[in-house]
């Protein structure tokens, strides 16, 4: 009989973790729609502040107002073919299968996740999407014909701590709402946080990184080397308790990230199979215990 391995979970934002900046900036903004990119998000702002909204929604909206006035392509498949150019950071494409083959060596079952406010459709359409689980993004709304019309979910701050707790449980579906509130005790649900880990860089996972470093699970802040907001961003997930883990966006085989992500691998092992490893004696007839000098 095969012994199940030991369920892992790595759980990835994208912007800013995987990849450098905002998605959005690389070509749409200032290719398809020729606009500045901190004009962008500056309207985004404004929009969100005036409708007293989120900013997640705003951008959303945006996108599709802007991508309809230059009359642009809205179909499923050409906002995949827009996600197929994103800029990733070192060595990204080749992190999940070492990273698997770690695991596994450790008698382990590692999955990966997103949980951004990114597009979820760029995401799909980028070269490591089939690398995950499941890809928790903010996402369209799509027509019979597969045309954006609106925006079918937000994932904000706030929010991505459901998509922990979906992982958790193992209740993946966006759309249920009731199993993955429905009370189960700890000790039987599928990855418990202690082998749950968070890589975020910014704002949007600070709440992520918080509920994960409470409940025993590792937070790791990646920041970009080039830019240093995202180093500042790296010291105060530090100084706020939020993230105890850093290293910056470079995935490649020996980098810090790397090594770091093989320690805590190591780590979750040695927790995970200890219980396994505790033999005590078979005794049917005890006698008497000795008494205490």
């Amino acid at each position: 009989m095969t012994e199940t391995r030991p369920r892992v979970v790595f759980a990835y934002d994208f912007d800013g973790t995987l990849a450098p900046g905002h998605m959005q900036n690389h070509a749409f903004i200032p290719d398809e729609l020729g606009m500045n990119r901190a004009d962008f998000w500056k309207e985004t702002n404004r929009i969100a502040r005036e409708q007293r909204g989120d900013e997640i929604l705003a951008y959303m909206h945006l996108m599709l107002a802007k991508a309809r006035e230059k009359g642009l392509e809205l179909s499923l498949e050409s906002w995949r073919k827009r996600g197929a150019g994103l800029k990733l950071f070192p060595g990204v494409e080749g992190w999940f299968d070492r990273q698997n083959a770690r695991a596994a060596e450790l008698g382990l079952d590692l999955r990966h996740f997103i949980i951004s406010s990114g597009n979820r459709e760029l995401i799909e359409g980028s070269p490591i999407a089939s690398h995950f689980e499941r890809i928790y993004a903010s996402a369209f709304m799509f027509n019979a014909e597969k045309d954006a019309i609106g925006i079918a979910l937000a994932v904000n701050y706030t929010s991505k701590t459901q998509y922990l707790f979906r992982i958790n449980k193992w209740t993946l579906e966006e759309w249920d709402n009731v199993t993955v509130n429905r009370s189960q005790p700890k000790a039987e649900r599928a990855v418990p946080f202690e082998r749950i880990v968070y890589f975020g860089d910014g704002f949007t996972d600070v709440p992520t990184m918080r509920l994960v470093t409470d409940q025993g699970g590792y937070a790791v802040a990646v920041w970009d080397d080039d830019e240093k907001v995202s180093q500042t961003a790296a010291i105060s997930l530090r100084e706020d308790g939020r993230a105890s883990l850093a290293g910056p966006g470079d995935y490649r085989e020996g980098a810090p990230l790397d090594e770091l992500s093989h320690a805590v691998l190591k780590e979750i092992a040695a927790r995970a199979h200890t219980p396994s490893l505790v033999k005590w004696p078979d005794v049917t007839d005890q006698g008497e215990l000795p008494l205490d000098e």
